[in-house]
């Protein structure tokens, strides 16, 4: 088993490598086949890992070496496969194998397919590394990666500016690139802040040792940790107010896209919470707030979805949201319901964005919903897929959303915390409303592409069928919701809910389930036919909040990016330029000229040499009298 902790680890970065040996080459189909094959073969260890555990119960854990040994400090490259773990691997790995078939035919024309192929190989082992690790150091390793890599992925297209966003149309591949960077590394500081604290309070970062020592610690050491981990958790997982940079991370290519959304880089917060639930258990004022944050942001995203004409923008606050919802349920101390919607959520979203990006394909890069309408004719498969999805999104029975959305309403109403379940009940209908409003606009209606000569049509037979596995897995995950509490909760406290609760469970269900159905009703009155009436009603004040995101990129632009470039240029010119160049260069010319100027004593006659000597002599004659009569 110990064997299949490297394979299930490692396959991805052989792929990564073996993709890199050819990045400068031509495209070559078999560097995309090659990496697929490596990435399933992590998959089947991944699963084969997680039969042995759920069977016997025993976890897995592998040490390759001693990496840090310094005094006190000792923190060895250790993985281990439990049972929060292996669901990470296996949903990561089915995923990026997914992601990776999908990409031989979306990434078909591109110039630069073997080196996309290996950064995103890189991607899902760094991944990997994050929810593997034993220790926090190693956590924080994957961290760091999957930040790195997105940087490369996000960017990928660096060289075509962007002229899918009318309202921004400044946002550039390479500026989402450096904005999702920048904006992590500041979250990536609070995250520092909260190791450093757990280290200096139980001189340790494994993760059984520092959870042994919670009960010793003082109460406002663990609040500050806690504090500090969830700042780290609020960036890679696009919590507010540093969530700008998810939807503007939709330059990079769609297969980045679904991965980013539904396996890697965003859900490595919400696993971060789950991971360290020892801590977060036992300081309730910062999972309140987590909750309470997650709720809002639950709210927040999909308003914005309400009226966003860009598909695949529409479904990034779709994960902001869902991603409010995992944080929701964890701060409430239901992490199992959170890593379970975190699973079922990745089968559906991966289907979203790989359904957008076959329409994406087809209007030749137009992703302006408005321009679509009547791809049913030409895209059903795709129609199915994302309409299939759409309804597991919504949360309508029995797909896999209704199982796990569902269940975290119920938290949130078996907690008392009434405000939040309204919100969150509210947020279900409008998450219904904008996910047919986007299937219905695109798919339905009149053909209003062909007023732009654009001629759609269904994407490769073989990414078709590399896409059903998703689309079966959003129908039939939500039936496992039983089995998954029974096997999480060997290492994640069971939380059930109360008789009262449980008696009251089918009419809270219902409620969802009528809120849901109105937002698809309403969607279907409004947008199925057509945009003649839906176009009267979408301006005004609200419409203008909504579709600038509030102004809040406009306010981070104003108060912090210009002002920030103003800094930059005048430190630049009138200090680095002026002053530091000045002096250096000022330096090295007083240095160049004193050499040009003894170079004329180098002359070769003798007399001459004779002279400087006695000069020489003379001088330090004076300085030695000098000083004697100082002295």
């Amino acid at each position: 088993m110990e064997n299949l902790v490297y394979i299930a680890l490692f396959a991805p970065l052989v792929s990564s490598l073996f993709a890199g040996l050819f990045a400068m080459s031509p495209r070559k189909t078999f560097v995309g086949v090659v990496s697929s094959l490596l990435l399933f073969i992590s998959f089947i260890s991944s699963a084969v890992l997680g039969y042995h555990i759920a069977t016997t119960g025993a976890n897995v854990h592998v040490t390759m070496m001693d990496w840090i040994s310094v005094a006190d400090l000792h923190i060895p490259f250790g993985f281990i496969a439990d049972h929060v773990s292996v669901t990470m691997m296996v949903v990561v790995s089915l995923v990026s194998t997914i992601v990776h078939i999908y990409s031989i035919g979306y990434m078909d024309h591109d110039k630069s397919f073997n080196r996309f192929f290996s950064y995103l190989s890189a991607f899902v082992f760094s991944m990997l590394v994050l929810v593997m690790s034993d220790n926090f150091a190693g956590l924080f390793i994957g961290w760091e990666g999957v930040g790195v890599c997105s940087w490369l992925l996000i960017g990928f297209w660096y060289h075509k500016p962007d002229v899918s966003r009318e309202e921004n149309p400044s946002i550039s591949p390479s500026w989402a690139a450096n904005e999702a960077f920048i904006m992590n590394r500041i979250a990536d500081l609070g995250m520092l802040v909260g190791l450093f604290i757990i280290f200096w309070s139980t001189g340790s970062l494994q993760y059984d040792v520092v959870f042994s020592q919670i009960p010793n610690l003082a109460p406002a050491v663990l609040t500050a940790a806690a504090m500090a981990l969830f700042i780290g958790a609020m960036g890679k997982s696009a919590q507010f107010p540093l969530h700008t940079w998810l939807t503007d991370a939709m330059e990079g290519p769609t297969p980045v896209s679904a991965l980013i959304h539904a396996a890697t880089m965003v859900t490595a917060g919400v696993f971060l919470v789950i991971r360290a639930n020892p801590i977060f258990s036992v300081t309730p004022e910062v999972s309140y707030f987590i909750a309470a944050l997650g709720t809002f942001v639950a709210f927040f995203a999909a308003s914005m979805a309400l009226v966003n004409r860009d598909l695949k923008r529409i479904i990034a606050f779709s994960t902001l949201s869902q991603l409010g919802y995992m944080f929701a349920a964890a701060g409430l101390g239901a992490y199992w319901i959170a890593l379970f919607h975190l699973a079922a959520h990745a089968f559906f979203k991966a289907l979203l964005f790989l359904g957008a990006g076959n329409v994406m394909h087809a209007m030749h890069g137009e992703l302006d919903i408005f321009k679509m309408g009547g791809l049913k004719k030409q895209m059903r498969w795709t129609y199915a897929y994302m309409g299939l999805a759409s309804l597991a999104l919504a949360g309508i029975p029995p797909l896999a959303g209704f199982f796990s959305k569902d269940a975290i309403i119920e938290t949130a109403f078996n907690e008392g915390t009434l405000i939040l379940w309204a919100m969150l009940v509210i947020t279900a209908g409008m998450t219904a409303f904008y996910s047919f409003r986007q299937v219905f606009l695109t798919f339905l209606g009149d053909e209003r592409y062909k007023e732009f000569g654009i001629h759609p049509h269904e994407m490769y037979g073989f990414v078709l069928i590399a896409m059903s596995p998703l689309a079966i897995l959003a129908v039939i995950a939500g039936f496992f919701r039983d089995w998954f509490n029974s096997f999480i909760i060997h290492l994640l406290p069971n939380y059930e809910m109360s008789e009262n609760t449980h008696h009251l469970a089918l009419i809270l269900g219902a409620i969802v389930l009528v809120v849901a159905v109105s937002g698809i009703i309403l969607a279907y009155k409004k947008y199925a036919k057509g945009l003649k009436r839906s176009e009267k009603t979408e301006n005004g004040l609200i419409y203008k909040l909504l579709i600038n995101q509030y102004y809040i990129p406009k306010i981070y632009e104003a108060l912090i990016t210009k002002p920030y470039a103003e800094i930059s240029k005048l430190m630049w010119t009138k200090v680095d330029m002026r002053i530091v160049d000045a002096t250096v260069d000022g330096i090295a010319k007083f240095i160049y000229k004193s050499g040009d100027g003894s170079r004329k004593m180098q002359t070769g006659n003798l007399s001459n040499y004779l002279n400087w000597m006695a000069g020489g002599a003379l001088a330090l004659l004076f300085i030695a009298v000098a000083s004697s009569v100082i002295g």
